[in-house]
């Protein structure tokens, strides 16, 4: 291949792999599936290793994120970050018109654009490259979360040649997608953790994350819509918007540029309505003075410009009665509890539910009673939220709700851990909702991909017996002729079922891992452990100390394996895979040793490191020859150390006169 032929490949490869990364991840829409994904990405890995001087430094094979940020440094804004005055009515917006006009006469024109519900951010460019991201702060000062702002897909890092200033700062609104909201929220729920109330807590709490590798996972997205710069390069507000576009900034699609205040009531009219069917929010709508001239001679008050303003829409509220509070059981046990309401209409939809999170949200802010009459309020939320109780409706003697105190599906007594919201059930190798969920997690895309079985094919195979553990999945094809009988399954969709999960049965240990569901276990997870400790025999005979040795795993995740591996019926359906063929050994890649200064000393990584993550260490450890052990003893060489290690682990090197060392001293050590 030609150096002009592999400049167009690896650009064409780069952008294509970079939509589909921001339609999977941002959008929650994925276009590809992940087998073809995963194949573009190596062919481009080799043509950028082939061509390093064609490869994007924004490239999808480059990692994201990775870097710890111990605190955020404060920023003073260049351009002040001012709010801008709200208006909740068609008559402050008149009033609004007549100053302006008031001021500068008739001859102007508005640009209308979307009020997206997130956090406002600052973004410096220097060179077309990204210098600086700096949160709004007081409008004065703000934090610096530059790291963090580069994982954002839709904000490029480094843009392409073109007429722009060599420094200028560019505005948006850092959101997340209402899809991708709702799973991560789920994860959370399924995990026994507290649900964020909104997509724009999400974002705004992803931002502040100290770990640019966990900012990283969750799904942000980003509108520019206001450029500053030192000298004028625009006469216009539009004309900007059009140019920035072209630069390679997100910008939405959805402004109007209007030539008078009766246009702008048409925009608010229409978005008002056509708002709920955006995969994002928006409360309101901002209006603008087009002509930069103009602006500057409107000027500012002490809190915002005059030359702008927003139109807040009132969030729907209805009224309607509380039917009875139901309760879903998660694979996890989680138990979350659900308000059925009379059918109502609320922002364009007939609701029927609205979420309740959790027993305090039951018990304490609400004190619902039987059949209350409730405010519902649809907001940031996915689904409807009760704001309150209309008191004046309560039915005399009507009984409070308490939150349930047993299984809804199992009648098993329920949990609640110190430090967690959500109760769960514990039963988990006999309650029908978590069974089902567990095999239906086993077979999703994301852990075995099992092709041919879906979520209904998995309720109806354990409605008819024929499975109640993963491990029956695998004696499945002793079963074909009784499948036959069902009338469900035709031979083909049968046939295809048990070729897929014959095929899973190659799927790689960490896959296997993440599938059995253990609580806290996520994908990165159980990369980590299979990373780790190698085997799954390593890791059901690790201790609780010898699992907090791994990369990124917590007291929390260590005690919840630690117990999920004490269970015995948990280890014979381990056993049982093993015997079906699945893999529970981590595929060795050879290690190519960088040199052996490291040769025959031994090694454990604890800690938070700013430079580096563990994983990174422990890779240049044992590319010099060291070995890293599973936990402290005499054998031990040196304890690598960073910060908010824990206690135990520094006291017993300590006792073993062990010597502890840095990041730096390890370096010291290669170099």
């Amino acid at each position: 291949m030609s150096p002009a032929e592999a400049k167009k490949l690896i650009e064409s490869l780069t952008a294509e792999l970079k939509q589909h990364n921001y339609n999977y991840y941002v959008l929650a829409m994925p276009t590809i599936a992940d087998f073809d994904f995963d194949k573009k990405l190596e062919q481009l890995n080799v043509l950028e290793k082939q061509f390093p001087e064609f490869a994007d430094p924004d490239s999808p094979t480059q990692k994201v994120g990775g870097d710890i940020t111990k605190e955020f440094v404060t920023v003073k804004h260049r351009w002040p970050m001012l709010s801008l005055g709200n208006t909740y009515n068609a008559q402050e917006l008149l009033e609004f018109d007549q100053r302006v006009r008031k001021a500068i006469g008739d001859n102007f024109e508005y640009v209308c654009e979307l009020k997206f519900d997130g956090l406002s951010m600052s973004l410096t460019y220097e060179n077309g490259k990204l210098l600086r991201a700096v949160t709004r702060g007081d409008g004065t000062k703000g934090d610096e979360v530059t790291t963090n702002v580069r994982t954002i897909h839709s904000i490029p890092k480094k843009l392409a040649p073109g007429n722009y200033p060599d420094m200028f700062e560019i505005r948006g609104e850092v959101f997340m997608h209402l899809k991708a909201f709702e799973r991560l929220n789920n994860e959370r729920i399924d995990a026994g953790e507290l649900p964020y109330a909104n997509p724009r807590n999400f974002a705004s709490g992803t931002i502040k994350l100290q770990d640019s590798a966990e900012v990283a996972k969750r799904p942000l997205d980003c509108f520019l819509y206001f450029l500053y710069t030192d000298k004028p390069v625009f006469k216009t507000h539009w004309e900007s918007l059009q140019a920035v576009k072209q630069w390679g900034f997100h910008v939405n699609e959805h402004s109007r540029l209007c030539t008078d205040i009766n246009g702008v009531m048409e925009f608010i009219t229409k978005w008002d309505k056509d708002r709920f069917g955006l995969s994002y929010d928006i409360d309101g709508i901002v209006i603008k003075v087009n002509s930069y001239a103009q602006q500057h001679e409107l000027g500012f008050t002490a809190k915002s410009p005059r030359w702008a303003i927003s139109y807040k829409f009132k969030a729907e509220r209805v009224e309607t009665e509380l039917l009875e509070v139901t309760y879903q059981v998660g694979r996890t046990g989680a138990v979350t509890p659900v308000a059925n309401l009379k059918p109502v209409q609320l922002a364009g939809t007939t609701v029927k539910r609205a979420t309740l999170h959790n027993a305090d949200e039951i018990t304490v802010r609400l004190q619902l009673h039987e059949g209350d009459t409730v405010f519902v309020e649809k907001g940031g939320e996915i689904i409807p939220k009760i704001i309150s109780v209309n008191l004046d409706k309560r039915k005399p003697g009507a009984k409070p709700i308490y939150y349930i105190t047993h299984c809804p599906a199992c009648n098993t007594e329920l949990l609640r851990q110190e430090g967690e919201a959500a109760y769960y059930c514990p039963n988990d190798e006999g309650c029908p909702p978590q069974i089902v969920g567990k095999m239906q997690h086993f077979i999703s895309r994301k852990a075995m991909n099992i092709d041919g079985l879906g979520d209904e094919t998995i309720d109806t195979l354990y409605q008819k017996g024929f499975i109640t553990h993963i491990s029956d999945l695998y004696n499945l094809h002793q079963h074909a002729d009784e499948l036959k009988q069902l009338g469900r399954f035709g031979e083909k969709s049968i046939n295809n079922m048990l070729e897929g999960i014959e095929k899973s049965k190659q799927m790689p240990f960490e896959k296997v891992l993440f599938g059995l569901g253990i609580r806290y276990v996520g994908e990165t997870v159980a990369k980590k452990l299979v990373a780790h400790f190698k085997n799954i025999d390593n890791l059901m005979a690790a201790s609780t100390e010898e699992l907090t040795a791994a990369d990124e795993i917590g007291e929390r995740i260590a005690q919840s394996i630690t117990t999920y591996f004490a269970d015995e019926t948990h280890r014979r359906e381990i056993e049982e895979l093993k015997a079906s063929g699945l893999q529970f050994v981590a595929e060795e890649r050879e290690v190519k040793l960088a040199s052996e200064k490291l040769a025959g000393q031994s090694f454990i990584i604890s800690g938070v490191f700013e430079r580096f993550s563990r994983e990174e260490l422990k890779e240049m450890i044992e590319q010099n020859g060291g070995k890293i052990l599973s936990s402290i003893s005499a054998k031990l060489n040196y304890l690598v150390a960073g910060d908010n290690m824990g206690p135990a682990k520094l006291e017993k090197a300590t006792k073993l006169n062990i010597p502890i060392i840095s990041d730096a001293e390890l370096l010291a050590m290669i170099k």
